[in-house]
């Protein structure tokens, strides 16, 4: 497929592939400003992924090197992975939001193996079985992609315009799929005269297919009780209220009518909280209740890495129900089991 497409109004996406993933590509965006060519995230930290980044930019008619700037929609590595590299080649400046700002010092400054004892332990109070919380305490630390991430340079500010001289870029802040999401609103006519309001980079929040991960703000340090699932939920609702007249997500591929979009996503998970309750009509741990969920395959098939996301998933909506009062946890259970509340 082309590898890069031009959306008109000063706005193109690359694809830059993320090695081993079924996504196979995260959408890079390139916006021309007043100052030079500014990026919507950068892709994963590959040679691959950056070749295709410069390939891609040289077929835009510019390059690296004539960056102006690099916003950021969250901290995962397939969407800031290479903005330290970016920077270094160009000065660049990056942007992102404090809340993803505050994970990227945390993951930086972590002590090795600190993550995967902190991995060990939670897994364990979710009630994961020995066999899966052994290898987790022998491992030996290793590098891996996204543990040194770049940090920003710039604060990005929910309701500010971004410093794109001769755009209209404001920043949205949508907390659910990490603590500091942001999508990004082009307050600009649509290039071909859609309907709506501008064009609405979504980053991850929104896309047009698949639905995002929704699982807990994982720190090591904090003891307050979140809740992505509400904050994605009323992230998704304040979305569709801006009515752009496109969505550029960050995979997959662009497309109109985002309220309705909005409401399928907000079904599915109402849908979801619903078919959890009557699983929760005995007592289950968060493990237990993964092991129960529908996934995109069966729980024996999902490897050990991604069992550890849909346990966080299954927490996240066992949050959000026993915040609306809807299941409980059962008093003296160890580890902690919920049900369905009477």
């Amino acid at each position: 497929m082309t590898q890069v497409h031009d959306h008109g109004g000063g706005v193109h996406s690359l694809r830059v592939p993320i090695p081993d993933n079924p996504l196979g590509h995260t959408l890079v965006y390139v916006v021309d400003t007043d100052r030079g060519p500014v990026l919507v995230d950068t892709g994963w930290d590959d040679p691959a992924s950056w070749n295709a980044l410069a390939e891609g930019l040289t077929a835009c008619g510019t390059s690296v090197a004539d960056l102006y700037g690099v916003i950021v929609t969250h901290h995962h590595p397939d969407h800031h992975g290479l903005s330290g590299r970016v920077r270094e080649a160009s000065g660049a400046w990056i942007a992102m939001h404090a809340a993803d700002t505050a994970v990227v010092r945390r993951t930086r400054e972590a002590r090795p193996g600190q993550w995967l004892s902190y991995m060990a332990a939670k897994l364990a109070a979710a009630g994961a079985p020995e066999e899966h919380l052994a290898p987790l305490r022998t491992a030996r630390p290793r590098a891996l992609p996204g543990l040194s991430p770049a940090l920003p340079d710039r604060e990005i500010v929910p309701g500010d315009l971004l410093d794109l001289p001769g755009r209209r870029l404001r920043a949205v802040w949508t907390p659910g799929h990490t603590p500091g999401h942001v999508c990004l609103h082009l307050e600009e006519d649509h290039p071909a005269g859609l309907p709506g309001r501008g064009r609405l980079f979504s980053g991850d929040h929104l896309l047009p297919e698949i639905t995002p991960h929704i699982g807990l703000y994982e720190d090591p340090d904090d003891t307050s009780v979140t809740d992505p699932l509400g904050d994605y939920l009323d992230s998704l609702e304040r979305v569709g209220r801006l009515a752009p007249a496109e969505v550029l997500p960050a995979h997959q591929h662009g497309f109109t009518d985002a309220p309705a979009r909005v409401r399928q996503l907000l079904l599915h998970h109402e849908e979801r909280l619903n078919g959890l309750l009557a699983l929760l009509s005995q007592p289950l741990t968060p493990w237990q209740l993964a092991e129960r969920m529908e996934w995109n395959r069966p729980w024996q098939d999902i490897p050990c890495g991604s069992r550890n996301i849909a346990v966080s998933e299954a927490e996240a909506h066992l949050r959000r129900l026993v915040g609306l009062g809807r299941a409980e946890a059962v008093a003296g259970s160890d580890p902690v089991t919920y049900v369905a509340a009477s």
